[in-house]
């Protein structure tokens, strides 16, 4: 039987993380796995249980009319962050999906923007919502967007 999510995602992280361009190779196994998330080639920075740090270089893919970063990169940005963050934070045999998410947008955002995620690790495997709050920044450290990412968590079905 392959390993629950969470446990996976943490052993993976943990053996890629360490090697010379792992980071940038375990970013690309989880655009593989979800391809719309790795539409906007995002790089993960940190993972650990109850915390993840994504990153997204400002380029011409991710960009709109107005030479920024289009509104919807950072919600995929944002997701992707919680997401990974949460996943990692699962105890064996539980799985999650974004139910609801609601972004702020504070200012234009350009140049290269980190989503940052904080959660609380489950303990249980209860079925549950969990909202997350997922910060972009600029480089400048400047709030750019700010998401509240709703998950549902729960026993994986066989």
């Amino acid at each position: 039987m392959a390993l629950s999510i969470g446990p996976s995602l943490r052993q993976q992280w943990q053996f890629w993380s360490t090697k010379p361009g792992g980071r940038w190779f375990f970013s690309r196994i989880v655009g593989w796995m979800a391809p719309y998330s790795g539409s906007i080639s995002a790089r993960v920075l940190e993972l650990e249980p109850g915390h993840g740090v994504v990153e997204l270089k400002d380029r011409h893919k991710v960009r709109n009319h107005l030479r920024s970063v289009h509104a919807v990169a950072m919600v995929n940005l944002a997701e992707l962050a919680t997401g990974l963050t949460l996943m990692n934070s699962l105890p064996p045999d539980m799985r999650g999906i974004l139910t609801e998410i609601n972004m702020q947008y504070h200012i234009k955002a350009r140049g290269r923007l980190t989503a940052t995620c904080d959660c609380f690790i489950p303990t249980t495997n209860e079925t549950k919502e969990i909202t997350l709050i997922g910060q972009i920044n600029n480089q400048a450290g400047e709030v750019v967007a700010t998401a509240k990412a709703i998950w549902l968590v729960g026993p994986e079905k066989d």
